[in-house]
Formats: C-alpha cells, sequence, structure tokens
C-alpha cells in the first residue's frame, strides 16, 4: 500500500483555480453532513443515476435535478470523509502542476470535461443502474493521467506499507500513477460500491486531453 504526500515539482504560480475546488468541495461535503436533510438527501438528489441519462427520464422515487445537471453537480459531492481527503490529496498533490501547465482558464475546462467524460464512461458499462453516481475521482483521475505525460520523471514522496516495511520514499510519478492506474483496471468487478470504469476512463480521457493540447501548444511556440 502506498499513500502520496506530496511531489518534487516545483510550480512558477499560484494554483488558484486548484485551491478554489479543493475549497470547494470541502464546502459542499460540510453543507451535506450538517444539513438538516443529511448527507444521503443530497447524494441522491444531485448523484448522477446511469438509468436517467440512458433512458432520458428522471426517477420519480425521490425529488431530482436533472439528470444532465446531475453530471456537474455530483462531481462535487462525496460520500464520507475518507472519500473526500483521499480525492482532496490527489488534486493538491499533482493538480497544482497541470494547473501550472495549462493555466487557469483551461485547466478548469480540462477538469470538468475529465469529470463528464470519467461519468460517461461509466455509464456506458453500467446503463441501466439506479444507484447515483457522486464523487471528483473521475475530474482527478483526468489529473493524473496528464501528469502521467507531462512529468513522469518528477518525484513524489510517498509513504510506503509493506508488512512491516514502512518508510516514506521518493518514487517516480510514473510508477505511482501506473500502478495507481492498474490497481482501477484489476478491481473491476470487484464491486464495493467505487465505480472503477470512470476512474479508467477519467484518467484516459485526461491523457487524450494534455496530449492534443500538448500539440497545439507546441505548433504555436514553433510559428
Amino acid at each position: 500500500m502506498f499513500i502520496p504526500l506530496k511531489d518534487e515539482n516545483p510550480t512558477s504560480r499560484f494554483p488558484y483555480v486548484t485551491v478554489f475546488f479543493i475549497g470547494l468541495n470541502i464546502l459542499i461535503f460540510f453543507y451535506q453532513i450538517l444539513s438538516p436533510q443529511g448527507l444521503q438527501y443530497y447524494v441522491y438528489k444531485m448523484g448522477a443515476i446511469p438509468y436517467e441519462i440512458t433512458h432520458f427520464k428522471t426517477l420519480s422515487f425521490f425529488p431530482r435535478i436533472s439528470p444532465p445537471l446531475s453530471l456537474i453537480t455530483s462531481m462535487f459531492l462525496h460520500g464520507g470523509l475518507f472519500h473526500l481527503f483521499g480525492n482532496m490529496l490527489y488534486l493538491w498533490i499533482f493538480g497544482n502542476n497541470i494547473e501550472d501547465f495549462l493555466g487557469p482558464i483551461r485547466f478548469v475546462l480540462f477538469y470538468l470535461f475529465s469529470g463528464l467524460g470519467a461519468s460517461l464512461t461509466h455509464i456506458i458499462f453500467n446503463p441501466n443502474s439506479q444507484v447515483p453516481m457522486i464523487g471528483a475521482s473521475g475530474a482527478i483521475a483526468g489529473v493524473l493521467g496528464a501528469y502521467l505525460i507531462l512529468y513522469p520523471g518528477a518525484k513524489v514522496l510517498t509513504l510506503v506499507f509493506l508488512f512491516f516495511f514502512i518508510r516514506i520514499l521518493p518514487i517516480p510519478a510514473a510508477v505511482i500513477l501506473g500502478l495507481w492506474f492498474l490497481a482501477q483496471v484489476l478491481n473491476i468487478g470487484l464491486g464495493g460500491g467505487v465505480a472503477w470504469f470512470a476512474h479508467i476512463g477519467g484518467f484516459l480521457i485526461g491523457i487524450g486531453l494534455i496530449k492534443i493540447y500538448s500539440k497545439k501548444k507546441y505548433k504555436v511556440w514553433i510559428h
């Protein structure tokens, strides 16, 4: 088991958008748990339900927002503190460098498109599911995919657990992110309430988007 703690990859500007997304996710989570309706109310009200998207209708068992809008709102909901902490940790470690590379506005678009693509990947493989899908994992997976392409050799200080071996080690990002992606693939079919296909889809979409942008950026530089 490994937990990334910090990357050794400085940025040239403060990551305002990354900090904003982290703050927004935290505020929404605490609003959920402190509201009179409770956490589950917002999960079922604003989570993305694959059945609604594929059948073009809203399920009537609970007051819901429109299905297309739920693809956005679901990206800012979390089911528990551990879920929130894990996502925000990865976003903080890897998101600032992607924002630094893309710039604030492009990073917003990149993040949202990665999240939408991740959700649609999950929906393609689970078209009749009536279980709400929530979390920023898909969008953050896109960030991880982009980081793998841009900074594969960057060192990531990682807390490593291996039986009685517990150390903080600098490990190349390619190893950390490659193992992360492999874990998502190997966990397909194991259930556990995790949208594994969303993680995989977001990761691959992030790779594709950053490659497209990198080529365009390179063409601008050489003219």
